[in-house]
């Protein structure tokens, strides 16, 4: 007789199948938590803007004016002067879709490292993020 008996292995096979059957409904899948856009109560009465064009070039605007360009350095020293009297005004960085996500943390990290409180990321709120 030159078989191999296939009864044993059918066997092992189908108490393996009902142990996952069984223990399969009780794992508990985990969630996550992402956070959601919050809005604000009030409106902050003067914001200070970063705006990072398509190309990654630096852009300060306060209140109302003009944006003005600048490299990092000086978007940094233009932002802690403007910040002189009130610390607690916020900084908000607007960048464009096609920027990478690097020079957008080189942003936060060069204003986080000069002492800047209050730095924020602008998003859209619509349904047609892509």
């Amino acid at each position: 007789m030159n078989e191999i008996n296939m009864v044993p292995f059918i066997d092992v096979m189908l108490v393996l199948l009902i142990i996952f059957m069984v223990s399969a409904p009780m794992i508990t899948t985990g969630l996550i938590d992402v956070p959601s856009v919050g809005k604000s109560r009030a409106q902050p009465e003067s914001v200070l803007q970063v705006l990072i064009d398509g190309q990654g070039k630096l852009k300060f605007k306060q209140d109302k004016s003009e944006p003005e360009a600048l490299d990092l350095s000086a978007l940094v020293q233009r932002v802690k002067a403007a910040q002189a009297g009130n610390a607690n005004v916020p900084v908000v960085i607007s960048a464009d879709r096609k920027v990478q996500y690097e020079s957008v943390v080189q942003v936060m990290d060069k204003l986080q490292g000069a002492g800047v409180l209050r730095v924020g990321l602008s998003v859209k709120s619509g349904g047609n993020a892509r």
